[in-house]
């Protein structure tokens, strides 16, 4: 029964769409429009909101957003905008906009190289710090046990002069002075480092086997540490055994660059035995000889700046970074940014877990407090508080997300030409796909210098162009060229995401024409290749006595039947040929993507063999 009108039931209330609403206005200022003197000074920075825009212009945001509006910007109060659209608004209002000096780059790399190359703070001054070393060479010469050797000769007793020794990097004292060894799994992690622009080492020592020689990832390690401009020691490990030939290591080094001292070059050469410890104090002798004169010095009075050597999730801990410190001093309780990550260090730990209560220049040690996992090379800075951390952050959040991110790149054949009358110098990195095409391509593309123009070879091997190939690139800002060889597809994937440049030849002559060219400058825009998809052969079907259909499992990209394609076999090129055919099931198809089985022919290929790689791949015409 309803009520009667104008009486109440008891607890009633009136619904709640009757209640006086708020006030949706936009926000901002509420009072009428200021009078502006035509030309007043108005600083801005790199970016802001609008409302940030609004408060500093005094007018109501209703009146900057219709101006916004009107030159064809959709945006709220919360949306970042940069200078030079603030600075359009700001003028339609009479003001005399002008750029805000950044108290700090808002860039961590510049930030990180700014603090290394900073003067010492004030009535402070620089101090000798250790060197930092790290250990490259072949697989199966020794650098473990080199390493083992180092760490059991050079343990004091005590805590104070003992080994420091980390995931990834750790100290030894050789006659009262440190020196900080880098344990990386590889040189390919060493110029990880560099590409992210955290030069980690002082010192690279080449471990060469006496009774083994210069073999290819000893030719890549050279490359890699003369990449990174570092001076270089070669241990000629393994000298204890019979068949141990140490000068013929060192007749073969000649032949990379590397002149001993014995034969009239400075190259430092040790001949050391990694299990019976021969040889070990004369390497640290000379690593301290090179530290002495080189001069390394930091300022251990101020705010730390680092390199994340490596970073690993614990369970219990949360993230954990092995970092660095490469200037400044490091303690609990700063507000550090490693990479992306930012967080508050909670301890310092040694390697025995043990909390320590600072950590100072070329010195390692395990922090915790990082909110992410930060990766290995991301350059550390730390800040005076946690809220200067947080809004560095997320100043470089924002002008990230009003531009594209731009990663450092290898030039592109084609840019070569815009001669500006200085010598310039082309970096490649040369594979081919045997041993006996290496010297003589190099050796033509040597040829190719000019007066304003020269070639340099950073690297030449044969086989498929691999990660460790791209990765020098990026760090060398070289062109990748490849002669009868491919690019992994892993590679591939990294060099699109880096920029850098690859090319594909299969005769010599266009590889040198088209190089010619472009260093003088006159190279038109070229087909270029691209790769559409890779598959598996898992088994071959015989079709009739002389055409065979590979059985295919699509592994990455998709297969089109308007594409070319290359038969690999153990990364190497067996033959290449037009798709003639490809089938799903018995139906013919024009494409079949990753995840998917089919069956392919290529015009005059009847030589597959299981676990083949099929790249198929189209060209298209560059933009002039």
């Amino acid at each position: 029964m309803s009520p009667r009108r104008g009486r109440r039931p008891p607890g009633w209330h009136p619904p709640r769409g009757r209640r006086k609403r708020r006030s949706t206005r936009i926000s901002g200022p509420v009072d009428s429009s200021p009078e502006v003197v035509p030309g007043t000074p108005l600083q801005l920075p790199t970016t802001l909101t609008v409302q940030d825009l609004v408060l500093r212009l005094g007018f109501p945001a209703v009146e900057v957003i219709k101006q916004l509006m009107r030159n064809g910007v959709m945006a709220s109060l919360t949306q970042v905008i940069d200078f030079d659209t603030a600075a359009l608004i700001a003028s339609e209002f009479d003001y005399a906009p002008k750029r805000e000096a950044a108290a700090e780059p808002h860039d961590l790399g510049a930030l990180h190289q700014l603090a290394l190359a900073s003067e010492p703070a004030e009535n402070g001054a620089l101090q000798v710090r250790p060197p930092v070393v790290t250990i490259l060479g072949h697989v199966d010469h020794g650098k473990t046990t080199l390493l083992d050797a180092i760490r059991e000769t050079q343990v004091a007793e005590g805590e104070a002069g003992g080994i420091t020794q980390h995931i990834g990097a750790y100290q030894v004292v050789a006659k009262d002075h440190p020196i900080t060894f880098l344990d990386t799994p590889g040189h390919a992690a060493f110029t990880a480092m560099r590409a992210r622009g955290a030069r980690g080492a002082d010192i690279a020592i080449l471990v060469v086997a006496a009774d083994d020689g210069v073999m290819p990832q000893t030719i890549e390690a050279i490359d890699h540490a003369k990449a990174a401009e570092v001076p270089i020691i070669v241990a000629i490990n393994k000298v204890d055994l019979p068949d141990a030939n140490p000068d013929r290591i060192k007749t073969q080094l000649t032949e990379h660059g590397l002149v001993a001292e014995a034969f009239g070059g400075e190259v430092i050469t040790v001949p050391v035995s990694a299990k019976s410890g021969e040889g070990i104090d004369e390497l640290l002798d000379n690593i301290l000889v090179i530290a002495e004169v080189a001069e390394l010095r930091a300022d251990a009075d101020r705010l730390a700046a680092g390199v994340v050597i490596e970073a690993h999730v614990d369970r219990s801990r949360g993230p954990l970074a092995t970092i660095l410190v490469q200037n400044g001093t490091l303690r609990p309780g700063d507000a550090l940014v490693a990479g992306d990550s930012v967080g508050r260090v909670k301890a310092l730990l040694d390697h025995r877990g043990q909390r320590i209560q600072f950590a100072q220049p070329a010195q390692p040690t395990t922090v915790l407090g990082l909110t992410d996992l930060p990766a290995a090379g991301d350059p550390v800075v730390a800040f005076p508080s946690d809220r200067a951390a947080r809004e560095f952050v997320e100043q470089r959040l924002r002008e990230r997300s009003l531009k594209p991110s731009h990663v450092a790149r290898a030039p592109i054949l084609e840019e070569l030409g815009a001669g500006d009358g200085q010598i310039r110098e082309l970096p490649l990195i040369l594979k081919t796909d045997v041993q006996g095409s290496v010297d003589a391509v190099a050796s033509a593309l040597n040829g190719l210098s000019s007066d304003s123009v020269r070639v340099r070879v950073l690297h030449a091997a044969p086989g498929s162009i691999n990660d460790s190939d791209i990765l020098l690139a990026v760090a060398s800002g070289a062109l990748v060229i490849g002669f009868n060889s491919s690019p992994e597809p892993g590679a591939r994937s990294l060099a699109q995401q880096n920029g850098v440049d690859i090319r594909s030849y299969s005769v010599i002559y266009a590889l040198l024409d088209d190089v010619e060219k472009a260093l003088k400058g006159i190279l038109d825009p070229v087909t270029t290749e691209v790769v559409s998809g890779h598959a598996e052969v898992r088994t071959v079907f015989s079709v009739g006595r002389r055409h065979k259909i590979a059985g295919c499992y699509v592994t990455d990209g998709s297969i089109f039947r308007s594409d070319s394609a290359r038969l690999l076999r153990s990364g190497k090129l067996i033959a290449s040929g037009r798709i003639a055919s490809l089938k799903r099931f018995k139906d013919d198809a024009r494409e079949v993507s990753a995840g998917l089985e089919c069956g392919i022919a290529i015009d005059g290929l009847a030589d597959f063999v299981e676990g083949d790689v099929i790249e198929a791949f189209h060209t298209q015409q560059s933009p002039p």
